[in-house]
């Protein structure tokens, strides 16, 4: 207002009336602008506190023992929809050959029981096909409890260990399964069209082998929530190998938190990646031998794999992340591995980091374990050590059917954390470091830790497979903004029950069965 008055003078003194009016229009204008930027410069202030408040900028350790948040969301694979109980006439068997490790085997049981039901068949025990990877006899009954599987897909599929034989002509007469090699990830229309013409015309059909043949991305709830049914109710491992998990995760557990790491540093996965330039020339030349002996010949140049990512991380370079998030030399790990290549000479970084590792064998010592340590046994007890751990790591997540299914299970089990590398934007990170610059490496690793998914609920995007994240088919919510998210009924069992029961007592030969039976019993 003094500013107001001393122009208002001037004015007056030379008799410019509109020039007084000049200078009140140009100081107003500019007080609108001062409190438009002012208002501006507060908005982006409290947007800025927002955005600040939702994204940490440094990684809170002891947080991360906890589970992430499951922002209102619980597993839930049960039907949601019309789920009618299987009928007790079907088209024929199905028998299935599942080649591969144990996890690549449990997605193909998975898949086997969806095409099962897809095609309307009874489902012949899945053979697991130990000889060509673990040279382990284990088989299905070996590894998994039989009766705990059938009977939990009891509303899904008709399930028998073997193909009963048929008596024809007074003679006994075993079914013969004619044998097909599925398309690799088959949509259902060949299981409906193309193998079931084959199991109609002869009764039952080999599907060999068996990796990898149904399509993964089914635009059908349903058929995905009972891949969830197989996969995390269904295939429960045997109670020797169950009691033998929980006892070494108690022992672990009993000196508090633990975290577990599949560290995928062996020689198969370091020559299907073309990773060898960081080895001695004998190693180099073993792992060239063992690429051009199991994988498809490609030209392969280490330092633009390793630029992209393509390269499993190191044990050091496992340690170094872990070492930057926080954690300490305290911290207790188990290790999930086959024998590391190359030796004590890079565990030895890893291990000044971190001291406190174990495995299946310095936990647990005994002789089932020992003598397995290698075959499915000793790969089952891993994956359900790793299941229950605090905190599970992969280091490479790529073509892992352990790290990949184990992040679906975790995810499944109440959004258990989960830490997951991102091996290409870390590499240039680590190709730094190696090359003498070492500034700020720490503050450039949490910042890529801090972009990653922890456990919580994620959309799947391509390449993420179904086995890895289920989210959101097999999850739902309480009160959901979409009416598909919402969960089934709590009696939802008793439903199926009743609607099994129902099948059973309307079929006129169930009937007959039961009433024989009672006569003999009089």
């Amino acid at each position: 207002s003094g500013l107001h008055r001393q122009h208002g003078k001037q004015g007056a003194g030379g008799g410019g009336g509109g020039g007084a009016k000049g200078i009140y229009a140009k100081l107003t204008i500019a007080v609108v602008v001062l409190l438009i930027c002012t208002l501006s410069l507060l908005f982006s202030a409290t947007i800025g506190g927002n955005r600040g408040s939702l994204e940490p900028s440094e990684i809170n350790a002891e947080e991360l023992w906890e589970s992430a948040k499951s922002s209102g969301w619980r597993p839930s694979s049960a039907p949601r929809s019309d789920w009618p109980p299987p009928p007790r006439e079907t088209n024929g068997y199905l028998r299935v050959r599942c080649n591969g490790g144990l996890n690549q085997q449990r997605s193909a049981i998975c898949n086997a029981v969806l095409a099962a039901r897809i095609m309307n068949a009874t489902l012949v025990l899945p053979e697991l096909d130990a000889n060509s990877f673990w040279h382990d006899e284990s088989g299905f009954q070996g590894i998994y409890d039989v009766e705990h599987f059938i009977q939990t897909l009891k509303y899904d599929v008709q399930i028998v260990e073997s193909i009963p034989e048929i008596r024809k002509n007074g003679k006994t007469k075993k079914i013969k399964g004619y044998q097909l090699r599925p398309p690799r990830d088959a949509p259902i229309e060949w299981y409906t069209t193309v193998a079931l013409k084959k199991m109609q015309e002869h009764g039952a059909i080999y599907l060999t082998p068996f990796s990898h043949r149904l399509a993964e991305e089914i635009d059908n709830p349903e058929y995905q929530r009972l891949r969830c049914r197989v996969n995390y109710h269904a295939l429960r491992f045997k109670p020797n190998i169950m009691q033998l998990s929980e006892s070494i995760v108690d022992k672990l557990r009993a000196q508090g938190h633990f975290m577990s790491i599949h560290l995928r540093f062996e020689k198969d996965m370091l020559a299907f990646a073309g990773c060898i330039d960081i080895f001695n020339l004998e190693e180099q030349s073993i792992l060239k031998k063992y690429r051009k002996e199991n994988f498809a010949e490609k030209r392969l140049v280490y330092k633009e794999r390793r630029a992209i990512g393509k390269c499993p991380l190191t044990p050091e370079e496992v340690g170094l992340i872990l070492h930057a998030m926080g954690f300490d030399n305290s911290t207790r790990i188990y290790l999930a591995a086959g024998e590391l290549f190359g030796g004590e000479r890079f565990m030895k970084p890893f291990r000044d980091l971190f001291p406190r590792l174990e495995n299946h064998s310095s936990v647990d010592s005994s002789e089932e374990l020992v003598t397995n340590t290698q075959g499915l046994l000793g790969s089952a007890v891993d994956y359900m050590v790793c299941l229950l751990s605090d905190i599970f790591m992969p280091t490479y997540d790529g073509p892992s059917n352990f790290a990949n299914n184990l992040l679906g299970h975790r995810l499944y089990y109440g959004f258990r954390t989960t830490i997951r590398p991102d091996r290409k934007a870390l590499a240039p990170i680590f190709i730094d470091r190696e090359n003498g610059r070492t500034a700020g490496f720490e503050e450039a690793v949490r910042r890529v830790m801090l972009k990653t998914n922890f456990g919580g609920p994620h959309k799947r995007v391509s390449p993420e497979s179904f086995y890895t994240n289920s989210w959101p088919e097999c999850f739902c919510q309480v009160s959901p903004k979409n009416p598909a998210d919402k969960c089934p009924p709590d009696n939802v069992l008793e439903v199926l029950d009743s609607r099994l029961e129902n099948k059973v007592t309307s079929d006129p030969e169930t009937l007959a069965e039961k009433n024989s039976t009672s006569r003999t019993e009089r």
